[in-house]
C-alpha cells in the first residue's frame, strides 16, 4: 500500500490531493473505473468489497474474497490495466453481516473474514466493529469498539505475515447513518463532533498498544467520521464546508492521519473538492455509480424499443421491475410505498437498490438480449444522442465504439470525471 501511504504524506505535506474508492461488484462499473484510469493516467484504481457483498459465506455477490480478487483482476486483464495498478480493499469488516449472533459467535466470523481478506491480497482494511450483536449495549462504547477492533487487526497482521507481500494499511471508526446511505429519510445530519472524532483516534491508539500492534499503528491511515454528506431515498445533503471546520482543523494534529468520507455519492464536483481539500481525502462512493448505470441500462432498453423490431426487444426494464416486485427481500425494508410510488422508488431511489438485483438470472438474461439486439443492429447516432448525449459524445469523439456496453461505461464515466477531477485538482479529468 506504498502509492496510498505516499499519496496520504503528500496530502498531509499541503497537496490537495486525494483517492477514490470504487465500492461495488457490478462488472460494467469495476471495467468503467478500470478503463477511467488508463483515459485519466490515475496511479492505481482502488476498488472495496463490503463485508455484505464478499465475505467467507459468499456474501449477495456469492463470492469470497479469493474469488471477488480473481474476478477483479480477470476484469483488469482483460481491459489492459496492469494488475499493480489495481489496489483491492475491504469496507466495514467486522461482526457487521453477523449482527444477529452473540458477540462471541459474530467475533469469530469476523476472525475468519479478516484472515480472508488479507489472504486473498486485499490491503485497505476498514476495521468496524461499530455495530452491536445479540446481547450488546446500544450503541457500543468507544473502548468495546476499539478493543474488538485491535483483535482483527491482530487478525489481519497475523495473515500477513503468512501470505507475504506488502503490509495492510487500515481505517477506523465509521459514519452515522449507516453505511449505504439513509434508510428513512433523513431530518437532520450531525458532523462529528472534534471531540468524538479525537477520542475515537486515542482509544484506538490506546487499545492497539495494548495489543502489542504499535508496529501496525502508524498504518492507520484514515479515521471514517460524518462530515455532513448523506443521501437517503430522494434527496442528497451536500457538504458545507463551514459545519466540517472544527472537525477539518482537528485532524491536522495527527501526521499520518486522514479522513475518508462515506457516503459522498450525487455530491457535486465543487462538494467533492471541498472535502478532498478539507481533509476528508478519501471519498467512498458506490451506489451513485449504480445509478448511473442503471440509469444507462434504461436508456439502452428506451433505445431498443424505438429501434428493434417489436417482437424481437428484450423487455429488459420490464423483467428487471416485474423481478424486484417477485423477490422483495432486497427492498422490502426500505420502500414502503404503493402504486406508482412504490415503482419510482424501485427504479430511482437514490439508494439504488436495484444494484441487488442484476445478477438475477432472468435480468441478466434480459439484459444480454439487449445488447445482442443493439450489438447486431446498431442505433442510429441521433438516437444515441437522444437517450445517451454524454455516451454519443465519447462516440464522436473516438473514446469508446457504439457497443451497448461501450456506452453504459461512458456514462459512467460522467460520475468518475467529477472524482478525478475532485482528487486530482492540477492534472483533472482528461
Amino acid at each position: 500500500m506504498k502509492a496510498i501511504i505516499d499519496l496520504i504524506a503528500r496530502h498531509k505535506a499541503g497537496e490537495p490531493c486525494g483517492l477514490v474508492s470504487v465500492c461495488s461488484a457490478h462488472p460494467l462499473v469495476i471495467e468503467a473505473t478500470f478503463r477511467h484510469a488508463l483515459r485519466s493516467g490515475a496511479p492505481f484504481a482502488l476498488i472495496e468489497a463490503t463485508s455484505n457483498q464478499v465475505n467467507q459465506d459468499g456474501g449477495y455477490t456469492g463470492m469470497t474474497p479469493a474469488r471477488f480478487r480473481d474476478f477483479v483482476h480477470g476484469i483488469a486483464d482483460r481491459v489492459g490495466l496492469a494488475r499493480d495498478r489495481v489496489l483491492l480493499g475491504g469496507d466495514h469488516l467486522g461482526p457487521n453481516a453477523w449482527q444477529g449472533l452473540s458477540a462471541d459467535e459474530a467475533m469469530a466470523r469476523a476472525d475468519v473474514l479478516i484472515a480472508d481478506y488479507v489472504g486473498a491480497g486485499f490491503r485497505k482494511i476498514h476495521l468496524d466493529c461499530s455495530m452491536s450483536c445479540a446481547g450488546d449495549p446500544v450503541p457500543l462504547s468507544d473502548e468495546i469498539v476499539a478493543r474488538r477492533a485491535a483483535r482483527l487487526c491482530a487478525v489481519a497482521e497475523r495473515a500477513h505475515a503468512r501470505a507475504g507481500g506488502e503490509p495492510p494499511v487500515y481505517v477506523v471508526g465509521t459514519e452515522v447513518p449507516v453505511p449505504g446511505g439513509a434508510a428513512e429519510e433523513l431530518e437532520t445530519l450531525a458532523v462529528t463532533t472534534p471531540a468524538a472524532a479525537r477520542a475515537t483516534i486515542d482509544t484506538h491508539r490506546a487499545l492497539f498498544a495494548e495489543a502489542d500492534l504499535a508496529d501496525a499503528w502508524p498504518r492507520v491511515i484514515a479515521l471514517v467520521v460524518q462530515p455532513g454528506v448523506e443521501f437517503d431515498h430522494r434527496k442528497v445533503v451536500e457538504y458545507v464546508p463551514d459545519k466540517a471546520r472544527a472537525l477539518s482543523r482537528m485532524i491536522e494534529g495527527y501526521d499520518h492521519l486522514i479522513f475518508e468520507a462515506h457516503s459522498t455519492d450525487y455530491q457535486t464536483r465543487s462538494s467533492l473538492a471541498a472535502l478532498v481539500k478539507d481533509h476528508f481525502a478519501i471519498l467512498k462512493v458506490g451506489p451513485g455509480l449504480t445509478f448511473a448505470l442503471r440509469e444507462a441500462l434504461w436508456a439502452l432498453d428506451a433505445i431498443e424499443r424505438e429501434w428493434i423490431e417489436p417482437g424481437l426487444v428484450s423487455g429488459f426494464r420490464n423483467t428487471a421491475i416485474a423481478r424486484m416486485k417477485a423477490d422483495p427481500r432486497y427492498w422490502a425494508k426500505y420502500y414502503h410505498a404503493r402504486g406508482a410510488a412504490l415503482d419510482y422508488d424501485l427504479q430511482y431511489s437514490l439508494s439504488d437498490r436495484i444494484r441487488y438485483y442484476w445478477p438475477d438470472p432472468e435480468i441478466a438474461r434480459a439484459q444480454d438480449r439487449m445488447f445482442r439486439n443493439l450489438a447486431h443492429n446498431p442505433p442510429p447516432g441521433a438516437l444515441i444522442s437522444q437517450y445517451l448525449p454524454l455516451a454519443h459524445a465519447a462516440v464522436r469523439n473516438g473514446l469508446i465504439g457504439a457497443r451497448p456496453s461501450e456506452l453504459a461505461i461512458a456514462h459512467v464515466w460522467s460520475v468518475l470525471d467529477d472524482y478525478h477531477a475532485a482528487v486530482s485538482p492540477v492534472k483533472g479529468a482528461s
